[in-house]
């Protein structure tokens, strides 16, 4: 944690306890990196599920291609953040509704996951015109992935069997232009692994377009860059997967491809900053019990996996009694919920901590705060803080947010 980090969390007061701080500099930095890395004919959109927070959607937007949004929520979200950026509408279940607000707002492109799905969207079309890819899920053997959203039965995309009922469909609907395909079948890949799985559905779009005579001016391979948070240091290979990306695109020279990460772009950005409550023993474990817990940061919970942190030592106490301390042994830090499964790291070697003492926990600037149950127990939100060297004038949001907006 750097020391600028360091001097905002100190200014934190117990009752500013938990918190979200977020670190935009290093996010500008990162995304900066990232775009630098790629290639020419590769268009990156951010995907707005991973963290939808204001500042975060501003500080991506000069950065980005675009964003891709999954709801009528986030549409109308990013949309008052970033009115001029392109948006790209995926994710199963789009209603009549928000198929009808994509087409008012303009979205850049909609990706279409059946068959139902295009009819529907035909009906709503008018004399408007509208950009789709076709969403499909290829039966190819993914391995142990962290994620899987293709490769097996799924309810994301469609069979390629139904691609061509789908072509037919479009044939008698001028307004919709077929731009494409989207292919995202996995989540979790380092950067070869994610290059081998590229270059298979990039060889099979070709043939399939071949054999069809459709025209793919783009493919949308989605996003699932590989995130550590075992090893927090080891960061996907930006520079090398914008390498083999250059190699493979050389092979395709007419395509446009787009990744849509978002995991892989804020999560080193963001830190949950909590205090310790208690520690004690039970039947020779040691526990810290947190303030907060997995329902304001959910990611340990919902991967099974120890969230990095840091001990920030606090020296003030009241000195009323000694205060319970952990040392140079295993602790397993929990949350208040009235629930075993409210565990943030287990069984983690630290040298000292205290009661009083504040840990901030790493790698939580991506579906953490926005995908966690807050009202369970009713326990106070987080605040919010931001750390810029930027700072830019507050924009009125409109929309409706992906999560309340806190101080």
């Amino acid at each position: 944690m750097r020391p600028a980090l360091l001097d905002l969390i100190g200014g934190l007061t117990d009752d500013d306890l938990p918190a979200y701080v977020y670190d935009l500099p290093a996010l500008r930095q990162h995304v900066h990196a990232i775009r630098a890395a790629l290639p020419e004919r590769v268009e990156l959109l951010y995907a707005a599920k991973a963290n939808s927070d204001p500042r975060i959607v501003r500080a991506l937007t000069p950065y980005v291609d675009g964003f891709e949004v999954a709801s009528g929520g986030e549409l109308g979200h990013v949309r008052g953040l970033a009115p001029e950026a392109p948006i790209a509408f995926g994710g199963p279940g789009k209603t009549p509704a928000e198929l009808a607000r994509a087409l008012e707002a303009g979205a850049e492109r909609l990706h279409i996951e059946s068959e139902h799905e295009l009819r529907l969207l035909i009906t709503l079309l008018g004399d408007r015109n509208t950009d789709v890819l076709l969403r499909v899920n290829l039966p190819v053997d993914l391995g142990q992935v962290a994620l899987a959203m293709g490769g097996h039965p799924s309810p994301f995309g469609m069979d390629p069997t139904q691609l061509d009922r789908c072509l037919e469909l479009i044939a008698t609907a001028p307004g919709i232009r077929l731009r494409g395909l989207h292919l995202h079948l996995a989540s979790g890949l380092q950067d070869q692994a994610q290059l081998t799985l590229i270059d298979e559905m990039l060889t099979w779009a070709k043939d399939w377009a071949q054999e069809r005579a459709v025209d793919l001016a783009e493919m949308n391979v989605g996003g699932g860059m590989g995130v550590d948070y075992a090893h927090p240091h080891t960061v996907f290979d930006w520079s090398a997967f914008g390498a083999g990306l250059h190699s493979l695109l050389a092979r395709h020279p007419h395509v446009i491809l787009r990744i849509e990460p978002g995991r892989s772009v804020t999560a080193y950005c963001g830190w949950y900053v909590t205090q310790v409550l208690d520690i004690k023993s039970s039947q020779g474990e040691a526990f810290a019990v947190l303030r907060g817990g997995t329902h304001h940061l959910r990611t340990p919970a919902a991967k099974q996996h120890d969230q990095p942190f840091e001990v920030l030592p606090d020296d003030a106490w009241p000195q009323l009694w000694d205060r319970p301390e952990a040392h140079d042994e295993p602790v397993t830090l929990v949350g208040q919920l009235c629930t075993p499964k409210d565990v943030l790291a287990r069984r983690v070697m630290v040298k000292r901590l205290r009661v009083g003492d504040r840990v901030a926990f790493a790698m939580a600037g991506a579906y953490a705060w926005n995908i966690s149950h807050h009202a369970f127990l009713m326990h106070p939100h987080p605040t919010f803080h931001h750390l810029d060297d930027a700072e830019v004038p507050e924009v009125p949001v409109t929309g409706v947010p992906c999560a309340p907006r806190m101080p």
